[in-house]
């Protein structure tokens, strides 16, 4: 599985180390640098109606850039779309939701899917719509959002009111409404 760490403060990139035959994808765009050991191809993840759906319902874009060591190991830096902050998540036994925009990058294992919020949620969040991106599957998950990230623990029994517009990701178990409020 690719290693992945975060270099620089402000507006940081987003260093991928992979040893031969490892691959992971990333958001179209995304790839700054890479070396000669590692290839580059567009791909729509998923076929042609998964490809479509993500750049539909989650503002993603309609191919990603899958990044393979095929010639040995190999380094390469990639930057999100927006200047912010990027957050490493894990994701196994835990899946999850993401805002739109937020996907930077995973490791292959990691599946990128479309799937429909509640009709309440979509009809009264500024984001996501309808649908929403989840992610499953097992490995690194990179996600970002214009400026600062802070991760928040939100404990069982205890209701956080966020603003739809600031929420990156979020577990996909988590119970949530979006409101009008007044």
């Amino acid at each position: 599985m690719p290693t992945f760490t975060i270099t620089g403060d402000i507006d940081p990139f987003l260093h991928a180390t992979l040893r031969k035959g490892e691959k992971m994808y990333c958001e179209s765009g995304a790839m700054v640098m890479m070396e000669a050991t590692l290839d580059l191809q567009g791909k729509m993840s998923g076929g042609l109606g998964s490809a479509l759906m993500r750049r539909l319902a989650g503002g993603e874009s309609f191919f990603q850039q899958h990044i393979e060591a095929t010639r040995g190991d190999g380094d390469c830096l990639l930057s999100p779309m927006l200047p912010g902050a990027i957050q490493m998540l894990e994701v196994g036994p835990q899946r999850y939701t993401l805002n739109d925009g937020a996907f930077v990058a995973a490791s292959a294992e990691v599946q990128l899917a479309v799937r429909t919020q509640n009709l309440g949620n979509a009809l009264f969040g500024q984001s996501g719509g309808f649908f929403v991106l989840e992610a499953s599957g097992k490995g690194q998950l990179a996600v970002s959002g214009f400026g600062s990230i802070l991760l928040l623990e939100v404990e069982t029994g205890k209701e956080v009111i966020i603003d739809n517009a600031h929420v990156i990701a979020w577990d996909s178990s988590l119970h949530y409404e979006i409101s009008v409020t007044t």
